[in-house]
């Protein structure tokens, strides 16, 4: 594993991992300061794999809205993240998942528990698929009676609101599930 902000080892990793702490504008700020956004598209026109984990999976989204600031996504799905509307925020804590079925990521933990911690999310999904296009696979969880997109499986671009490296044995299987996805 490689830790880097090259913009060509990024690019030719065998997988790309798109993590996320804090802010959704300071996070595509810090991704557009090194052509993060680039190095991602490119990527995924050419079926390279990319995993995005909390931050870094809401930014993958159209645009984010955060106090009242609208920042632009990567745009590689429709749709808004937004403030979570329940009782309780932030999302704190373990949470059941709702897998779809053939899902990859969550094969031999789709009835586990994942930590998340956040306080926004992709509320909906907008991506509408046509019969030339295979529908991704939506993880779907609840907090406070608000649902809300906890993961994504679209070809070579997954991503998780929550955080598997703070989940357990089941986040690890599904770090080891992604990675077994991967070229070579």
């Amino acid at each position: 594993m490689t830790l880097s902000s090259d913009f060509e080892t990024a690019l030719e990793a065998d997988g790309l991992v798109v993590p996320g702490v804090g802010a959704y504008a300071a996070c595509m700020a810090g991704l557009r300061a090194i052509k993060g956004e680039r190095i991602i598209g490119r990527r995924l026109a050419g079926g390279r794999p990319v995993l995005g984990i909390c931050v870094g999976m809401q930014i993958l989204f159209s645009r984010g809205v955060e106090h009242g600031v609208e920042t632009e996504g990567c745009d590689e799905w429709p749709g808004t993240v937004s403030r979570l509307e329940a009782p309780v925020v932030p999302h704190m804590g373990w949470n059941t998942v709702t897998t779809p079925a053939g899902s990859k990521l969550f094969a031999g933990v789709e009835n586990e528990r994942f930590y998340f911690v956040h306080s926004y999310a992709a509320r909906s999904w907008d991506l509408v698929t046509n019969d030339r296009t295979a529908a991704p696979r939506v993880t779907w969880a609840e907090h406070g009676g608000d649902g809300f997109v906890a993961a994504v499986e679209n070809g070579p671009l997954s991503a998780t609101q929550f955080h598997p490296e703070k989940s357990g044995d089941a986040g690890a299987q599904v770090l080891k599930n992604w990675v077994a996805t991967l070229p070579g």
